[in-house]
Formats: structure tokens, C-alpha cells, sequence
């Protein structure tokens, strides 16, 4: 099988990846994924340097135009230049990780050689067609039917643990309590009040990796001004908020805690499965995570702890804060849960099985 899988790059991971200069697209392509950033979604045969797999960030425009240049391809237009990669490799299956970008009229577009195309969206997305790709995949089942209803074929996917996670998970050194790594908004009700309970939890080490928008940074950087009230940090986020981290540097910053907490936004509903879902476990620490609908294995008490309301989060993160045998119990099962239920392996297995 001649697989084809394209990704995109969050507006963060733009911002703050390696700045290390690279020279030709093999090289660029190396380097970023030596970063691990979304490792969990990258197919196996990619990681492993398969010379059946081809891999790119459709929309990294130094990457592609470094492509283009080498293939004497006079454009710089990156629809252009993704759909010459794909027939230059033949593709025979295309897997898509920024199929809003790529929608169903480029999928229109596809070479013959194309014989599956197949997205991975695990959002809500507006009028976003998706209805060329013959599937549609993603771990969250009320996003799957939405697409469902829009007229797409859906399947069930999953993300899976990174082995690079490992090399952390051996090399733990607990510094910290507690962190959180990801989006603080006041758009996102739920997560926002059960970040301030968990920064609020008496004698707590804690470290929030926020991943800010423009306004909010500004807010922050100033004092208080009232335009840009709903955009500030509440005092308690702001004494321990710290800059975004992405890919191995985030899988550093879970292996130096004894948690890392998790909650959905609000568009999520009661379905649960983000990548930190796996990837604290993966890096050995114990997922305290918001009460929902979660994949298999995710069992609380064992393999992760739930929280149902705010007002219960400082009561559980003083109970793993005391309580070494607890928190080092669960971080174990969990560890070994995703390592065995969601391994690289068996997603490409599950890969397979969806063409």
C-alpha cells in the first residue's frame, strides 16, 4: 500500500517549533518529526521511515516550496504542490489530518492512482463538506454521527502512544503537583472554573502550559485595563501560567509531574478522548481528567481519576498529593492501559482494516 498522510500545523506550534534552519525538504520534514508534535496521529509506517509512506505538512509553506523547488515545480501554490506530491508518489491511500483546509473539493481534485481517501476530524465544523472522502474518522462517537448526518461514511480511530513517550516515562522526576497544558478561554465555561478550583487546591505545585490568543497575551502583559477585562487571566491562572509547550517538550513536562489535568471544552458534550488522554499515561503520570464518555480502558479509580464538579477537584488532588500508593497505582495501570490497548501496532492494524 502507497500511503500518503498530510498534516497541519496549529497556529501555536507555528509560533514557538525549533527555529534550527534546514536546507531541503527531506531535512525539513526530519526535523519536524523529531519534534513529536501530534506523534499520537502520525501513522506508524511514517514513524518508522516505511519507503512505501510519504509525509508532509500540506500547509508548512517553507516546507513545500522547498519540495516544489527540488521537483522543478514552478508554483507556489500549496494545493498545487500537495496534489504533485501525491501523483508523483502514486498514492494509493491519502489520509488527511487538515481536511478543512483540503476539503471534499480537493478531494475532487485527487489523481487516479488515489484509490481511498480518508479524514481525521474530531471537531464540530461548521459547513465544513467532507462528503468526497470515503471515510470520515475520528474516537468521538457524537462527532462521527454529526458527520454521519452531514452525508459522510464514518468509522471509528483512534490516537495512539507514541514509544518516544517511554523514554520519559523511565526518566521521571515528579517537581511538580500538577499541570495542565493547553487553551484558557473565557469561551470554554467548564474547562475555565475547573482550572481556577485545581489552582486553587492549598499547598499545590502547579503549572499551567497555556496556549494564549493575542488579546489574552496583551491582557496579561499589561495592567489591568477594562477593554481588556474578559480577556485577562484571573490572579490564581495568572500565578501559575506559563508558556505553550508542544511535542517532546510536552511529554518533558508530564514526566516532571505527578498529574496532569484534563478537561474538555465545552463543544465536546459528554464525549472524552483528547490526546492528553493518552498522553499523560503514556509519560507516566496520573490523568485527573473531567467525569464523561471515555474510550475503553479508561477506567476511573484504576487507570485515571474523574472529577464531576469543580468543587471536587482540591479534595482529589489533595488525595493523590498524600496518598503515594494511590497515585503511583493508577499512573501504572494507565501506563500499561495505553501502551497495550492503543499502541502503535494496533492502530495501523486498525488502519488497514478500514480500507
Amino acid at each position: 500500500m502507497l500511503l500518503f498522510q498530510n498534516n497541519g500545523i496549529s497556529r501555536g506550534f507555528r509560533a514557538h517549533r525549533p527555529q534550527t534552519p534546514y536546507q531541503n525538504f527531506a531535512a525539513g520534514r526530519a526535523q519536524f518529526l523529531e519534534t513529536r508534535f501530534t506523534a499520537l496521529h502520525i501513522l506508524m509506517p511514517v514513524l518508522t521511515d516505511s519507503p512505501d509512506a510519504f509525509y508532509t505538512n500540506g500547509d508548512d509553506e517553507r516546507l513545500q516550496l522547498l519540495w516544489a523547488k527540488e521537483n522543478g515545480l514552478r508554483t507556489d501554490d500549496l494545493e498545487q504542490i500537495l496534489l504533485a506530491q501525491i501523483e508523483q508518489h502514486r498514492t494509493e491511500v491519502f489520509y488527511n489530518l487538515d481536511p478543512i483546509r483540503y476539503c471534499s473539493k480537493f478531494v475532487s481534485k485527487l489523481p487516479g492512482c488515489v484509490k481511498k481517501s480518508i479524514a481525521w476530524r474530531a471537531a464540530p465544523s461548521g459547513n465544513a463538506d467532507l462528503t468526497k472522502y470515503d471515510l470520515v474518522v475520528c474516537n468521538f462517537p457524537s462527532i462521527r454521527e454529526n458527520w454521519r448526518q452531514k452525508g459522510c461514511s464514518v468509522a471509528h480511530f483512534f490516537p495512539a502512544h507514541d514509544p518516544v513517550m517511554d523514554d520519559y516515562a523511565n526518566a521521571r522526576a515528579k517537581e511538580l503537583d500538577l499541570i495542565f497544558i493547553g487553551g484558557y478561554t473565557r469561551h470554554h465555561a467548564k474547562r475555565s472554573q475547573a482550572l481556577r478550583a485545581a489552582a486553587s487546591t492549598p499547598s499545590i505545585r502547579a503549572r499551567f502550559y497555556l496556549e494564549d490568543s493575542r488579546l489574552t497575551r496583551l491582557a496579561n502583559a499589561l495592567a489591568p485595563l477594562p477593554v481588556l477585562r474578559s480577556h485577562r487571566h484571573p490572579d490564581d491562572i495568572r500565578g501559575v501560567r506559563a508558556g505553550p509547550v508542544y511535542g517532546r517538550d510536552a511529554y518533558e513536562a508530564m514526566a516532571k509531574t505527578r498529574m496532569v489535568f484534563n478537561g474538555a471544552i465545552d463543544m465536546a458534550g459528554e464525549d472524552r478522548g483528547n490526546m492528553r488522554c493518552f498522553e499523560a499515561p503514556g509519560c507516566g503520570a496520573v490523568l485527573l481528567t473531567d467525569a464523561g464518555s471515555y474510550p475503553e480502558g479508561f477506567v476511573n479509580g484504576e487507570t485515571m481519576l474523574e472529577y464531576s464538579s469543580p468543587a471536587q477537584i482540591p479534595e482529589l488532588i489533595g488525595r493523590l498529593m498524600k496518598d503515594e500508593n494511590l497515585a503511583t497505582s493508577i499512573a501504572r495501570a494507565g501506563h500499561a492501559m495505553v501502551k497495550e490497548r492503543y499502541n502503535k501496532v494496533l492502530q495501523w492494524t486498525k488502519f488497514q482494516e478500514l480500507i
